[in-house]
């Protein structure tokens, strides 16, 4: 059976995300060193809305699955990678939720409101507590590492399938149908 490719929506909700979110890693390992600044204060903010963007994106990823859901694996595709493959995605949804989650969180237990691109006000889900603003940084920060661990993992299923199988898994999500 040849390669059935993912509908439009789910294409642009995909890479949208990718492009956010591997923006948010850079610009997250980039400002954290940052003297206080302005700089660092702009650069907070935009990681903020960002996540917060990916946050929403990951909503409607999810919702889109549950009306549209993904196309078959091809039949070039082991048992052990059609078992691995909802585990995985499965993963990286969840990270998608978590990590912005929690970097919200992380900013009401330091009682810095929200304003998602300085317009839409946020409720504070926790109270200011600074006991609470370290585990969630802790958190915030194992929930990044272990994204990019399972982005690194998705990252080389790509590769295996794409240039050594050439199985037609990347071009589902790539080219039109």
């Amino acid at each position: 059976m040849p390669a059935v490719g993912y509908r439009p929506v789910a294409k642009a909700l995909h890479w949208i995300t990718a492009i956010a979110v591997f923006g948010l890693l850079a610009l997250g390992f980039w400002m954290v060193d940052l003297p206080i600044n302005l700089t660092k204060l702009q650069a907070f903010a935009w990681h903020k809305w960002i996540g917060l963007t990916v946050l929403l994106l990951t909503l409607a990823r999810i919702a889109w699955r549950w009306y549209a859901p993904p196309p078959p694996l091809p039949d070039t595709v082991t048992s052990w990678e059609r078992r691995l493959a909802p585990l995985s995605h499965g993963a990286l949804l969840f990270l998608l939720l978590a990590q912005p989650v929690s970097g919200w969180l992380m900013s009401s237990a330091g009682g810095v409101e929200i304003f998602w691109f300085g317009l839409i006000p946020l409720p504070n889900p926790v109270p200011r507590d600074p006991d609470l603003v370290e585990v969630f940084r802790i958190i915030h920060e194992w929930l990044a590492w272990t994204l990019m661990g399972v982005l690194t993992l998705h990252l080389a299923a790509v590769v295996r399938h794409d240039v050594f199988r050439r199985d037609g898994i990347f071009r589902r999500m790539w080219r039109s149908r």
